[in-house]
């Protein structure tokens, strides 16, 4: 029986799939990646092996996300690819007819266009971490509530309150204000939530064609609080899919096994000894910054180098 796996690795979530020959997701696995891909992506594989049928060969292994490059390398993996690609590939396996993809993560957000199945338009946002999961998680925090109530607690307000949002340090200081003078904490999350896509919509959606249909993705597309003002501020149904966390995994295993040579890949990592040293290159003016990876005190790759020259 052969699997192929898809990892996701982000700043803030690592996500895991594999798949069989019919795209069907056989296991999957969402942890914290902590600061450490290495260490979760050690972790997520040792889960996922757990769970996987014990005649499985897995055939092909891709990544995406932030740390992609230093998994793919860990991992031998066959193919390593973007999360623009990645994501579209995976939510057009299970709707063919997607037109826009909404996507916010724990500190990311994009928005992919898509037209007769091609990726036409896609922005990310590049400033601020204002809107997305960590930005939420933090809030909910400040007032003293878990981010898993702010789905009821949201829906539940008919009067959400204006919150500046379109920066972290601001809609922290009007969230304070706002509770100080006594508005009601569920008018509050309304607000977060609606500030949230208004947010979205002026900063990574700006100038975009909204389609439908709509595919909402990412952690954050499980807070309903959200969900309900991205439908009332487009005026369109949102399709939400019960793994819209782990459509880039899903996305990018699909590619390894079209691009798979049916080699059988081990998934015996915990005794490798994988470190990165980074140097900073005084050889020319450009003064690079350089990351060099070991592989069991193997040099296997060299990064940063923007005049040629060669590292040892």
């Amino acid at each position: 029986m052969s699997g192929y796996l898809g990892i996701d690795i982000g700043s803030i979530s690592t996500k895991g799939v594999i798949i069989d020959d019919n795209n069907d997701i056989l296991v999957s696995e969402y942890i914290w990646t902590e600061g450490n891909p290495i260490s979760a992506v050690t972790k997520l594989i040792n889960i996922l092996k757990s769970k996987m049928p014990k005649n499985l060969k897995i055939k092909g292994i891709g990544t995406t996300g932030s740390a992609r490059k230093l998994i793919g390398l860990l991992l031998n993996a066959n193919v390593v690819k973007n999360e623009i690609t990645a994501h579209a590939i995976g939510t057009l396996e299970k709707y063919p007819n997607t037109k826009t993809i909404l996507e916010i993560g724990g500190q990311d957000s994009k928005i992919i266009l898509i037209e007769n199945g091609i990726i036409v338009d896609y922005a990310m946002n590049t400033l601020c971490a204002a809107g997305t999961g960590s930005f939420l998680s933090s809030q909910a925090k400040r007032l003293g509530i878990e981010v898993r109530e702010f789905s009821d607690l949201a829906l539940k307000s008919n009067n959400p309150v204006k919150i500046a949002a379109r920066c972290t340090v601001f809609a922290e200081s009007d969230l304070v204000h706002k509770a100080q003078v006594g508005y009601a904490k569920g008018d509050i999350i309304a607000g977060l939530c609606r500030s949230v896509v208004l947010n979205y919509l002026n900063n990574v959606g700006k100038g975009k064609k909204i389609k439908g249909p709509i595919v909402f993705q990412g952690g954050v597309s499980k807070n309903k609080g959200v969900l309900k003002y991205f439908e009332e501020i487009l005026g369109e149904k949102i399709i939400v899919d019960e793994n819209s966390h782990l459509m880039g995994a899903l996305g990018i295993a699909i590619l390894s096994k079209r691009n798979s040579n049916q080699t059988s890949y081990s998934l015996d990592i915990q005794n490798i000894d994988f470190k990165t040293k980074g140097i900073e290159c005084n050889g020319c003016a450009n003064n690079c910054e350089i990351l060099k990876i070991y592989k069991n005190s193997d040099l296997i790759d060299v990064w940063g180098s923007k005049c040629g020259k060669t590292f040892k």
